[in-house]
């Protein structure tokens, strides 16, 4: 018996045309890592929570921004949870928070939310003049985001979300004056 899983279109990530040209490489990776991460839960669209979970695997500076180490790893533990098919279920549905509605609809292959979130870090690098996104600003896209599952999963590991984008706003500061 053949099963036909889900397909997540290999589409570029959301953005202007090439925008796949203007992520750093950590950030293509993160991409990457989110599409596999929903081709295998069996969703048909990269959210925000599988944007977060490849995030945290990221690097360092993106686990360090988002709290200390307990906390991080309550943040894993809800997203590993949601990939293996307990806690929180979203398989199936549409992420499309609040926050997104007005800016219209998601990318192909992308949820709304992921899609305005990648969006939004481009729009964050292009303002401190870099030509290339990073991790954390699609992190504080999604901390900006209150209704959506990244910050769902957040909220329940103990993360405060105005803290996170006031922390990421400071890494930013700090990255831009070196």
């Amino acid at each position: 018996m053949h099963h036909s899983a889900p397909r997540v279109p290999r589409q570029p990530a959301p953005g202007r045309a090439g925008a796949d040209a203007e992520l750093t490489a950590e950030l293509g990776a993160v991409v990457a890592g989110a599409r596999r991460r929903a081709l295998r839960d069996g969703d048909r669209q990269i959210d925000t929570a599988h944007l977060l979970h490849s995030l945290l695997e990221a690097g360092p500076d993106v686990r360090d921004t988002v709290g200390d180490g307990p906390q991080v790893a309550r943040v894993l533990g809800y997203l590993v949870q949601r990939s293996i098919g307990y806690g929180l279920r979203w398989q199936g549905s549409v992420e499309d928070s609040g926050a997104v509605r007005g800016s219209g609809r998601g990318e192909a292959g992308w949820s709304p939310s992921a899609s305005g979130a990648m969006r939004g870090a481009l729009v964050r690098a292009g303002m401190r003049g870099d030509p290339r996104a990073g991790c954390l600003d699609v992190l504080a896209c999604i901390a900006a985001d209150p209704d959506c599952r990244a910050v769902e999963v957040l909220r329940r590991a103990g993360v405060d979300t105005a803290q996170l984008a006031a922390r990421v706003a400071e890494s930013s500061r700090h990255a831009s004056q070196r």
